[in-house]
């Protein structure tokens, strides 16, 4: 549901703008803005996970994440959006937090690839129906009817998850960690808001500099806080693990390449270079989910076979190509020339993510895999967050602030007259950015590879 939604909104995005007239960073809010909160609490449910008990918050989770929904029907204004955006995102903590962990609480050692592997089919398959639904939803009964989808799906799996589910794993009686989750949290939204604020010069050079050196000092704060408490928030000795905290780096820089992938194509496919519809836009996409959703059980098996760090490896360097492929970029890409890098793109993803999250919850007790699965994914979502500042961050460099607006606001095409470079130097500079971003994707790929290598 989850996976559903974020596709949804990503192929809404562009019509929305246009509907609710909106700027560029309310915009880009309403994307990240799900993601910062869910990196911000993610390390605390994983933590109350381990000590109340996994089910009892998924459960929870569901039932926040659909009124999210029930209430981004109704917005009115960008803000708005993104206030009920950020209900959403902390549902989704409470999910992502625990469904690895539930899953990996579920199965043998010797299983346990090929399951994570099938869940990851489930979180395409949402992916995919969002494309596809989403598209259509937004062609022909507007914006607001992508998040009535989202209703009737959660309720269901809010009451299926309460009679269904079972507690595997064993709560533990520990005191809750204040002090190391106001530390945590307070870091990650500064650094992030930091990062985001200043790459679109919202806030000034000091200002930008401040938030990130007082979201490091924070950090620090909180490695101390860790180190001295009786029952800390993060179990510091899981980083003494080679396996563990070199899988996660991995998914760090491997989500700081992909995480703005389909935010910067949904534009570039319905924006005026392409000018094609949420639908069409949404069929250009579905090689990226089928091509994971076909490779990421087999991946998972393998792992579970050979326990090859090769594998992930592989996964990386595919997902590589695809980028590279991108980064030659024209200003009309016909959907035949899409199949093949956004395919390899999707099949590396598959191939890269199963192995990794298996070698990270096989490399942690049982009752640290609440916290092990929260540190991993608010890695995901932090890097997608980063992500998103890196493209704009790029995009500032080629062309003003204003002209950026414009292109991902929809009125591109009706203020070119008014701006002092011609219609046609800024559509290259635009695509001549979204070449760079696609450059600097394939290279993170390739630093993550680097890394998996050194696990080997």
């Amino acid at each position: 549901m989850a996976s559903l939604d974020r596709n949804i909104i990503i192929i809404a995005l562009p019509t929305i703008a246009v509907e609710l007239e909106l700027s560029l960073i309310t915009i880009v809010w309403i994307t990240i803005g799900y993601w910062v909160v869910t990196a911000s609490v993610l390390l605390t449910f994983g933590r109350l996970a381990d000590m109340f008990g996994r089910v009892k918050l998924y459960n929870v989770g569901f039932a926040l994440f659909t009124l999210g929904s029930a209430l981004c029907c109704v917005a009115q204004t960008g803000e708005q959006l993104i206030i009920f955006r950020v209900i959403q995102g902390i549902g989704a903590a409470f999910i992502f937090s625990n469904s690895a962990a539930i899953i990996s609480d579920s199965f043998a050692e010797s299983e346990r690839g090929k399951a994570l592997g099938i869940n990851q089919i489930s979180i395409v398959v949402g992916s995919v129906i969002g494309l596809v639904v989403g598209g259509v939803l937004t062609s022909y009964l507007g914006w607001r009817s992508i998040f009535w989808i989202n209703i009737p799906i959660g309720i269901f799996a809010t009451v299926w998850a309460f009679l269904k589910l079972k507690e595997l794993g064993y709560a533990k009686k520990e005191k809750i960690d204040w002090s190391g989750n106001l530390a945590m949290t307070l870091a990650l939204l500064l650094l992030l808001c930091g990062i985001t604020f200043g790459s679109f010069q919202i806030i000034d050079l000091f200002w930008t500099l401040f938030l990130l050196t007082f979201g490091l000092v924070l950090l620090v704060l909180f490695y101390m806080i860790e180190k001295k408490v009786l029952y800390p928030m993060i179990d510091l000795t899981l980083f003494c693990s080679k396996v563990f905290t070199g899988s996660n780096i991995a998914i760090f820089l491997n989500s700081m390449a992909r995480g703005a992938f389909s935010f910067v194509i949904v534009f570039y496919l319905q924006g005026p270079s392409m000018s094609l519809s949420p639908l069409e836009a949404g069929i250009y996409l579905i090689p990226v989910s089928l091509a994971l959703a076909i490779f990421a059980p087999i991946a998972g098996w393998l792992y579970d076979k050979y326990k090859s760090h090769t594998i992930s490896i592989l996964g990386l360097l595919i997902s590589a190509v695809g980028f590279l492929m991108l980064a030659g970029l024209g200003e009309k890409m016909y959907i035949i020339e899409a199949i093949l890098p956004f395919t390899l793109i999707g099949a590396g993803m598959g191939v890269f993510t199963s192995p990794n999250r298996t070698a990270i919850m096989n490399s942690v007790s049982q009752d640290r895999r609440g916290i092990a699965a929260g540190i991993s994914t608010t890695l995901v979502m932090a890097g997608s967050a980063f992500s998103v500042a890196l493209v704009f961050l790029v995009f500032s460099i080629l062309l003003p602030a204003d002209d950026i607006n414009k292109i991902f606001s929809g009125s591109f095409d009706a203020e070119t007259e008014n701006t002092s470079l011609s219609k046609q130097i800024i559509l290259e500079s635009f695509l001549q950015s979204l070449r760079y971003v696609f450059l600097i994707s394939a290279f993170l790929m390739i630093g993550s590879a680097l890394i998996q290598y050194k696990l080997k």
